[in-house]
């Protein structure tokens, strides 16, 4: 009974926040972005419908006086567009489609490259907190926020790390100072 009460549900209630949480920020994309999920959401709207889609998107990524997108080319771009999807597509099939006649469709390119790199979890937002949480360890406790920052950024992206030339970026540590290029003998 104790286990049940002090963990089993404990996680229960952890599993239901998360999950609700989740289902909300979905719920969120899809007000916004739904329209844009397949060609057959698309498609299926009529042009007062999807003018007003383009509309309620555009306010979402509108910041200030700055837009990303301009509602009225969008809508016009998307109505061309229903009538060039044959076939049933996912986003990513519509945005390579859309890719090759770029020219034509740049606010729709635009539209569809920020559907596709909005995280839909906080799974990498919950990465970065999980390394920060190891980077700053009790150990470690005294570093300044640039290093924390520079650790937090090779830690999250290793990938890119890997592709470094250690050499180049030795050679240039050592030839920015007269000292250090007498105690590590490289000319």
């Amino acid at each position: 009974e104790s286990f049940r009460v002090n963990y089993f549900l404990h996680i229960v209630d952890q599993a239901i926040v998360s999950l609700n949480t989740r289902f909300e920020q979905y719920e969120g994309y899809e007000k916004i972005f739904g329209f844009l999920f397949t060609s057959d959401r698309l498609r299926s709207l009529d042009g007062k419908s999807l003018l007003a889609a383009c509309v309620n998107l555009e306010d979402a990524l509108k910041s200030g006086e700055h837009k990303d997108i301009d509602r009225l080319e969008l809508c016009s771009e998307l109505l061309f567009l229903q009538g060039s999807l044959q076939k049933s597509m996912g986003p990513l099939d519509i945005l390579n489609f859309l890719k090759k006649r770029s020219l034509i469709y740049p606010n729709a390119v635009i539209a569809y490259r920020i559907l596709l790199t909005i995280p839909v979890t906080v799974a990498s937002a919950e990465r970065s907190f999980s390394k920060l949480k190891l980077l700053k360890s009790y150990l470690r406790s005294t570093m300044t926020q640039e290093r924390l920052n520079g650790l937090a950024t090779i830690a999250l992206e290793n990938d890119v790390l890997e592709k470094i030339n250690y050499e180049d970026l030795i050679e240039d540590f050592i030839s920015r100072n007269t000292r250090r290029m007498l105690l590590f003998g490289r000319k």
